[in-house]
């Protein structure tokens, strides 16, 4: 019962764990890093590019912005939880593309 009991605590604190959700404008480098694909260097310059040109404004900005960071890396970045303003890569277009199914004419 008591090794029942302690693999349950432990699977709840990987999954948590997996799950921390860092946005790209107000993590510092600790958090950053604690983000699966993003070691020191990367958090470094992200922090770094932050610092330079402001906050990011979107995925795209982000994607532009720093090097090494391209448009699959971001997508693997946003499953591991790191978000820009608030939002996972593809968020924002999610509403726009469902409207665009909507109106589109029946084949």
């Amino acid at each position: 019962m008591l090794k029942k009991l302690l693999l349950i605590a432990c699977m709840l604190l990987t999954a948590s764990a997996s799950f921390a959700q860092v946005d790209v404008n107000k993590g510092d480098l600790a958090a950053l890093d604690s983000i699966k694909g993003i070691g020191a260097s990367t958090a470094k310059r992200i922090v770094d590019e932050r610092a330079k040109g402001g906050n990011f404004k979107s995925w795209s900005d982000f994607e532009s912005r720093v090097q090494g960071i391209g448009e699959k890396k971001a997508v693997k970045l946003s499953e591991a939880g790191l978000q820009v303003s608030g939002k996972a890569r593809g968020e924002a277009a999610a509403p726009a593309k469902a409207a665009a199914k909507a109106t589109a004419k029946p084949k």
